[in-house]
């Protein structure tokens, strides 16, 4: 097979085709407000004190910027998103956004909303992958502290056993439904404990189906030794690796924390390294792809051109379950409708939870647009581009 020439991230009818009028008008103003870096800084403080004195602005934020990037407030809500992607013929991750939690309680409730998340996507052939995020069900603390190597305490020792009878509980029912689930990367002085305790779930539930992921972000320069290292682990004990691969989301972050505590940074020294290794990481797992299952998260064009191409290279099908494109609800559009379009797996992340949880989520999906050089104008051109078109 040649490399598919006729897929066109440009065709904005196929991107914007579950879109009326008023989503692409809010979608419009929404973008051309975060295009101002300076409503972007302002944003957040303000918004979170409004929230904490009961100032009537959660309508407001659920009528746009969160009707936007999430589904709704329940699973219930999403249901309409999953509906208008699934026409489209893209599916849906339903992703419990709280995050910062730390309170027993609150992981044992998200343990169980995750769950439900599993239970839902089992009854529906529109939700193809489920995720969650391991600091969702334990202690930031604790697994700082497990990283750093240091010796528990016996209340964090029981801890760290709930933890991970927590994560096992999350796994164990996304096994028998037959539901794939996906662990989510973070931060680096935590991703160890993470990273030991996802082998050993795909160690469990991996042997027949890729049933749990992990998450390799490339945007650190240790990320593919790691995801090659991974696959060798698989390939000598019998198991599928399960491969979620993301550029990365806490850049900003990791090298604050490096440049203060005095250690190298984790991040590759700029873009065009992050980006060849995410394009080896591709390159890897489709020469691998009969025990490597992917989900390439990813909003750049030329990644998504690039995994779609060494498929029909390699003469693997669009519809193969080791393979799936991923992006955010309300961002590239333009990507996963077009790669739907022709035929390949797709699957967007719809963050769901109430507002004031899930804020933290938003604003950084603000201020990680404004960040992303050139995204915003793609964005705005694609909308104002279909417009157009349908004016005519």
């Amino acid at each position: 097979m040649t490399p598919n020439d006729k897929l066109s991230f440009e065709n904005t009818e196929i991107a914007f085709s579950h879109s009326t009028n008023t989503d692409l008008n809010r979608a419009y103003w929404l973008f051309k407000a975060i295009n101002v870096n300076f409503l972007v800084k302002i944003g957040p403080p303000i918004t979170n004190f409004a929230v904490k004195i009961g100032l009537p602005i959660k309508g407001l934020i659920k009528a746009t910027i969160f009707k936007h990037f999430c589904g709704g407030e329940t699973i219930a809500e999403c249901t309409q998103t999953i509906k208008n992607l699934a026409d489209g013929d893209v599916g849906t991750i339903l992703d419990y956004s709280i995050e910062g939690e730390d309170d027993e309680s609150v992981f044992d409730n998200t343990r169980d909303e995750i769950i439900r998340t599993i239970i839902t996507a089992s009854k529906s052939k529109s939700i193809p992958l489920t995720v969650f995020k391991i600091t969702g069900v334990g202690r930031f603390g604790l697994l700082e502290k497990l990283d750093d190597g240091l010796k528990l305490s016996v209340d964090e020792q029981i801890e760290w056993q709930t933890m991970q009878d927590r994560v096992l509980a999350i796994c164990e029912m996304a096994h028998s439904e037959g539901v794939p689930v996906m662990i989510d990367a973070e931060e680096s002085w935590i991703q160890k404990a993470i990273d030991n305790l996802a082998l050993n779930m795909m160690r469990f539930f991996n042997k027949e189906q890729a049933i749990v992921y992990n998450t390799y972000q490339l945007y650190r320069h240790d990320k593919l030794a790691s995801l090659v290292h991974d696959h060798a682990v698989a390939e000598t004990e019998g198991f599928i690796m399960g491969a979620k691969i993301v550029r990365g989301a806490y850049m900003e972050k990791e090298r604050r924390r490096a440049e203060e505590k005095g250690y190298p940074s984790p991040i590759q020294l700029n873009k065009e390294a992050t980006d060849r290794d995410y394009n080896d990481a591709l390159i890897y797992c489709a020469d691998n792809i009969a025990n490597i299952a992917i989900v390439a998260g990813t909003h750049n064009e030329d990644s998504c051109r690039l995994l779609a191409n060494l498929l029909n290279e390699k003469q693997i099908e669009h519809k193969n379950p080791h393979v799936f494109f991923s992006q955010l609800l309300g961002m590239s559009d333009n990507l996963s409708f077009n790669l739907a379009n022709a035929n390949y797996n797709v699957a967007k992340y719809v963050p769901y939870g109430p507002i004031k949880a899930v804020l933290p989520y938003l604003f950084r999906r603000a201020q990680e647009n404004t960040a992303i050089a050139g995204q915003m104008s793609r964005e705005l051109s694609l909308i104002v581009k279909e417009k157009k078109r349908r004016s005519k």
